[in-house]
């Protein structure tokens, strides 16, 4: 007679539903947003050079967790006499702060002054851009917003075509 050998087998522990999981980080998220910065003080914000220009980042991906709407790059943008040129995606709204410039847009000038909003426009294969202070004795100044969850959807890439005339690789002024 052949005797059957019983093994016990250890029950697989419950999973949780993948329904319950994403209801679970979601109300985790809005948990984090209520709780998140609600003001972001300019001071704290310091200008630095970059390939594109001299810029105050206000809100950025890597402040994200820390603050109530997450998503968002927030900048401010000094021009003395023209930014770097690039290409992206569009989608990015920029309000003018302060003097009056124009910004070339595949090839064609837009001119801009103080309390004006500039569209960038979401196109294929992006939009090359560059913007210029017509008065470099004075400062122009925008401040550029875009929602990231926008951009990613539409497939952005950056590409850096000319960089600002102070940028120096690996060094922030």
């Amino acid at each position: 007679m052949v005797e059957k050998l019983s093994e016990r087998k250890r029950e697989p522990e419950p999973q949780e539903d993948l329904y319950e999981l994403s209801m679970k980080a979601a109300n985790e998220a809005l948990r984090n947003r209520a709780q998140g910065k609600v003001i972001i003080k300019g001071k704290d914000c310091p200008f630095a050079q970059g390939r594109q220009g001299f810029v105050k980042y206000l809100l950025h991906r890597k402040d994200w967790d820390k603050v109530g709407t997450p998503g968002w790059h927030v900048f401010i943008n000094r021009i003395r006499v023209h930014s770097g040129k690039h290409n992206h995606q569009g989608g990015l709204v920029i309000y003018v702060l302060e003097g009056e410039g124009y910004t070339v847009v595949d090839g064609v000038r837009y001119d801009w002054e103080e309390g004006d909003l500039l569209l960038l426009p979401v196109q294929p294969n992006g939009c090359d851009h560059q913007h210029y202070n017509k008065d470099p004795n004075s400062v122009a100044e925008w401040l550029a917003m875009v929602f990231y969850p926008m951009w990613e959807a539409v497939g952005v890439g950056i590409v850096q075509k000319e960089e600002h005339p102070d940028w120096i690789k690996g060094k922030s002024k």
